[in-house]
């Protein structure tokens, strides 16, 4: 668990035998959180800087492009994972295939992705439901992993009449997981509405075994302070808040420290960001026209709230060469001042709630059918890039 006197105050986040620079866990973003943006935010702050989510059978199985989302720098440390998987074999061996080949010193376990796709065949979100197949993953990874922490990512549920977070929640710390991470919104939620912080504090009075980590809404530093103030938890997991900000892992920093002072950057400073996750992603990819195409995406987060004119946010979307990049920098003023709360607004994923796709008859029964173990066969299937 966590304990002793911690940054600012705050308690130290131990996983086992690791203790972790902060109470602080960047969460696995498809698309997102590659090598090249999880070294931008580590730059910024401390903390668990986790892997875009990898499956476990396509690991086993090696898979070039799944094996490319593993790869760390020599800086990482500590190097965290995370898998997705609902077969007990494949994610153990998945497992047991890091620890031998020394891939992470940490490894998380996805139970949380809503995505229609994922669920739809049982997986993600919709797993912990049959919680006898929710302990055999989690019992058999953490018996692969060694002395490797593991740890478990949640939602409260499918929709609010199928709440699972509390079950899964002790069932995992009985399992021998090193902490619980709960996303307080259920999968039909979807990225909607706001996250519901007393599930977080009720986990929290719930599991007293190990670490009990909180998601959703933290888009400035001070909501990380304020989760931990109001819930108890013993950390924060931070995602869209960090989208275009990966310097929010400063905030966090000072937040931890008990500072007041927080980064408000004018548009010069954001430049140089987008400079270096540009040539970071070119570098990772091995060519400009695909670096610079994954950093479009990133382009609105970093412009948004200040002064750029629609010609120029256009042109960001069309990025293929630095030579593009810096053409496109040059027409932005440097001078044009933090924007203020509109930088700190939510970003990324949202859109309404969306009703959970689950394999007919799911939530009969906690027991898996014949019909299911057809469905979480595919499931994995369903995930593509890892």
């Amino acid at each position: 668990m966590s304990g002793g006197d911690g940054i600012g105050g705050w308690p130290r986040l131990r996983l086992g035998r690791l203790e972790a620079p902060a109470p602080v866990m960047l969460a696995p973003m498809a698309g997102v959180t590659n090598l090249p943006f999880r070294l931008l935010c580590r730059s910024f702050g401390e903390g668990l800087f986790v892997t875009e989510m990898i499956t476990s059978r396509a690991l086993v199985e090696g898979k070039a492009a799944t094996r490319a989302l593993l790869r760390h720098d020599p800086s990482e440390r500590p190097r965290s994972v995370q898998l997705y998987g609902v077969d007990p074999a494949a994610m153990a061996a998945a497992v047991r295939l890091i620890r031998r080949q020394d891939l992470a010193d940490h490894i998380d376990l996805n139970f949380g992705c809503p995505a229609p796709k994922v669920t739809r065949q049982g997986g993600g979100a919709a797993l912990p439901w049959k919680l006898g197949l929710f302990r055999r993953i989690v019992g058999g990874a953490v018996a692969a992993a060694g002395d490797i922490p593991v740890t478990v990512k949640l939602r409260s549920g499918i929709d609010d009449q199928h709440l699972t977070f509390i079950e899964a929640g002790l069932a995992a710390a009985g399992e021998g997981a090193a902490a619980i991470t709960l996303h307080a919104r259920s999968a039909a939620q979807h990225y909607s509405g706001r996250a519901d912080w007393s599930q977080i504090a009720l986990l929290k009075r719930t599991v007293t075994a190990v670490p009990v980590l909180g998601n959703g809404d933290i888009f400035e530093a001070d909501d990380a302070a304020a989760m931990i103030r109001q819930t108890g938890c013993d950390g924060v997991v931070v995602g869209r808040g960090c989208l275009g900000r990966p310097w929010l892992f400063a905030d966090l920093r000072a937040v931890f420290a008990g500072r007041e002072g927080r980064l408000r950057p004018n548009l010069g400073f954001v430049m140089d960001v987008i400079r270096r996750h540009g040539r970071g992603l070119v570098d990772w990819c091995g060519s400009e026209e695909r670096g610079l195409t994954q950093l479009r995406r990133h382009m609105s987060w970093y412009l948004k709230g200040y002064p750029v004119g629609g010609e120029e946010r256009a042109a960001a979307h069309r990025l293929t060469s630095l030579a593009d990049l810096e053409g496109l920098l040059s027409r932005l003023d440097p001078e044009s001042p933090y924007p203020g709360p509109v930088a700190g607004q939510a970003r990324g994923r949202a859109g309404g709630p969306k009703r959970p796709r689950l394999p007919d008859g799911w939530l009969d029964s906690a027991e898996l059918t014949a019909a299911h173990r057809a469905a979480l066969a595919a499931a994995e299937a369903a995930v593509s890039g890892g």
